[in-house]
């Protein structure tokens, strides 16, 4: 089992730099960075996991420019985003900054997809809250037009692209020409439809409820025409113990995202001492 980590890199913790380099230095395999580009102060949408928002959300470092450092001081460290905001973002941009990372990094980069939970951050991006998901679907195909191997045109219902010249492209998988694609968010019929049409798997935000809702999402993915053995389950953002990393092992899951505290150098390496017992 590959374990990873994400952190919530700001202006004041560890420098993308030094930890990237622990990570690979200690054997972890991957590094995954959140998104946000602001937190309005006026903000009426609560925080997901209760009380006061923490203040690392304001001071997020840019996770691709973050991940472009990381990925120029390391080797075989898988590099992620967990998650990409990708409605709030333009589209063929946001295709050229992927694929270039992806490029650059010898295809290390794993594309984490999710839609938000911040009304007010969203709405500054003109995202109409109610059709974010399929503002975010119809984002990821247009950015796929982009990607493919041959000038491909692109027209849907927010968005459209000419057939163009569009280099570097995503470093080739057999799964296609898009980088690895997981998407986070709860479970949900609508979510696990996403997943089966558009994604290599699902970034669970803390790992809970597996047993009951994996099973549901195999039946959807193989009823999608998908083949059953490629359906990737990376529980993210995950407190460990040696209970739940067995447990998730009995799944079947081949990758496990631990989360780091969003603290300076000190802290986080000994946290990283801790979770040494994982590799």
């Amino acid at each position: 089992m590959r374990i990873s980590t994400t952190i919530f890199l700001t202006d004041e913790t560890i420098t993308p730099v030094r930890l990237a380099r622990e990570l690979e230095e200690r054997g972890f395999g991957g590094l995954y960075l959140p998104e946000h580009t602001h937190i309005p102060v006026d903000r009426t949408t609560p925080y997901p996991a209760g009380g006061e928002l923490p203040p690392e959300y304001g001071r997020t470092l840019d996770p691709f420019v973050a991940l472009g450092q990381a990925a120029a001081v390391t080797s075989d460290l898988v590099l992620g985003t967990g998650i990409t905001l990708v409605a709030q973002h333009d589209p063929i941009d946001l295709a050229k900054q992927i694929a270039t990372l992806d490029f650059l990094s010898g295809g290390r980069f794993t594309l984490g997809v999710g839609f938000g939970w911040n009304k007010e951050e969203a709405a500054d991006h003109g995202v109409e809250w109610s059709t974010r998901r399929e503002l975010g679907r119809d984002r990821m195909a247009l950015m796929r037009a982009l990607w493919a191997a041959e000038p491909t045109a692109y027209k849907g219902e927010y968005g459209s692209v000419r057939a163009s010249y569009a280099y570097p492209k995503p470093v080739p998988r057999p799964g296609g020409d898009a980088p690895r694609t997981l998407i986070g968010g709860a479970a949900g019929p609508k979510l696990f439809s996403h997943i089966a049409e558009y994604a290599d798997g699902w970034m669970p935000i803390g790992g809970r409820g597996l047993t009951e809702s994996v099973p549901v999402l195999r039946s959807v993915w193989e009823s999608a025409g998908r083949d059953p053995g490629a359906l990737e389950i990376v529980p993210y953002a995950v407190l460990p113990s040696p209970g739940k990393i067995a447990h998730y092992a009995e799944l079947g899951v081949e990758e496990v995202v631990l989360q780091l505290p969003p603290a300076g150098e000190g802290e986080v390496l000994r946290v990283l001492d801790e979770y040494g017992q994982y590799v």
